[in-house]
């Protein structure tokens, strides 16, 4: 099993500190006790005396089903990890002396990739006395982003290793209450 950063939970005779404080099993608030009278009475209920916030002096414990509350954290990181959307970054190369037509699939194929939700890296070679004259590759990264057009912005700054040349580019988001707007506009058609 690999690790996770996920929190530890102390629980029955791992707790070794001397006073805690204790919640019951409804919720009800018992108050600061000593370790060992807790955990009889959580054994007596036939349930765990869980740590569940040690940084508080005395820790804060409670009185608990400690494998369903470990199920029940499994399902809400489950749950989470599905909800994550997964961006990658997309790759578009363009070269130094690129045809009218090629710029346009590059241009097209970098709008698909920005509206799907990915973010796009910007590639050109420089090759022999093109490094000579970064300048002209520098205006055809300018003039990539500005065809792209608006809500396109920067996210890494050009950067150069050796003959290569990158810059990443994204998609800002739409706020949610612009797009209400334009809902709110088109309902009336």
């Amino acid at each position: 099993m690999r690790y996770e950063n996920r929190p530890r939970y102390r629980v029955n005779q791992y707790i070794r500190l001397p006073e805690v404080q204790v919640i019951d099993d409804t919720g009800r608030l018992l108050g600061v006790m000593p370790t060992s009278q807790a955990l009889q009475l959580a054994h007596e209920r036939g349930l765990d005396l869980v740590e569940v916030n040690p940084t508080q002096r005395p820790p804060i414990t409670k009185i608990m089903d400690y494998g369903q509350f470990k199920y029940k954290q499994q399902k809400i990181a489950q749950a989470q990890k599905v909800k994550a959307k997964k961006v990658e970054v997309k790759g578009v190369r363009i070269s130094f002396k690129i045809g009218e037509h090629d710029w346009n699939v590059r241009l097209k194929q970098a709008q698909r990739f920005l509206e799907d939700g990915h973010k796009v890296r910007l590639e050109m070679v420089l090759r022999g006395r093109e490094r000579a004259h970064s300048d002209l590759a520098v205006a055809g990264f300018n003039r990539f982003v500005a065809d792209l057009g608006e809500g396109v912005y920067i996210e890494v700054p050009l950067g150069r290793q050796g003959g290569r040349m990158n810059l990443q580019i994204a998609k800002r988001k739409v706020e949610a209450s612009k797009t209400k707007e334009v809902a709110n506009l088109t309902d009336g058609i």
